[in-house]
């Protein structure tokens, strides 16, 4: 914890050299770097995180809503404040192995991802998509996932241009609450 602020630079052993900096701390992150949480295979027996979360309450897996195909659960390693994930139940890895079903309740959940980020925190827009395999930079690539990212005008600034970090500015059980709260129904 930074208990006073200088305008000096101050030497910080281990750091590199001194400068302007004051450093921000995101240890956390150090568990999505090291990989933990990602299965040790393909196969949903293999440590996969989408096939177990569905078993734990909604709190404790951060989901906000459940579908019968598919489920909304905040990413344990966000990109911005409220970035959702829609999943489906069942194990598949591509998009194209999704039944009708999947699909459309894929679609609906994503939809409904929108409008409750809209409503719990005024989101400008969006980025949404699905990273299709390891190539394409998809973090756990054996079980499909779409990733609605909210997005404010504005959002970035200097930390995640230059400091290469994001403040989030809510607890994930918090941000999980409010958007469970005002979860469109069907």
């Amino acid at each position: 914890m930074l208990l006073t602020m200088t305008t000096e630079p101050e030497q910080q052993i281990g750091v590199g050299a001194p400068d302007a900096f004051q450093r921000l701390w995101t240890p956390h992150r150090m568990a999505y770097i090291q990989g933990e949480n990602k299965p040790s295979g393909p196969g949903a027996d293999d440590g996969c995180p989408f096939c177990s979360i569905p078993a734990k309450s909604d709190e404790d897996g951060l989901i906000v809503a459940r579908g019968e195909h598919v489920y909304a659960v905040l990413n344990l390693y966000p990109y911005n404040g409220g970035h959702l994930m829609v999943v489906p139940f069942r194990h598949v890895a591509d998009y194209t192995e999704l039944d009708g079903p999947e699909t459309a309740e894929l679609a609906d959940f994503t939809k409904r991802a929108m409008t409750a980020l809209r409503k719990a925190s005024g989101a400008h827009g969006f980025n949404i998509g699905m990273n299709q395999g390891q190539a394409a930079g998809a973090g756990i690539a054996a079980h499909l996932h779409q990733h609605i990212v909210p997005r404010w005008g504005g959002d970035t600034n200097f930390m995640p241009v230059v400091g290469h970090t994001k403040v989030l500015p809510q607890l994930l059980a918090d941000t999980r609450k409010m958007l469970a709260d005002v979860w469109p129904g069907a």
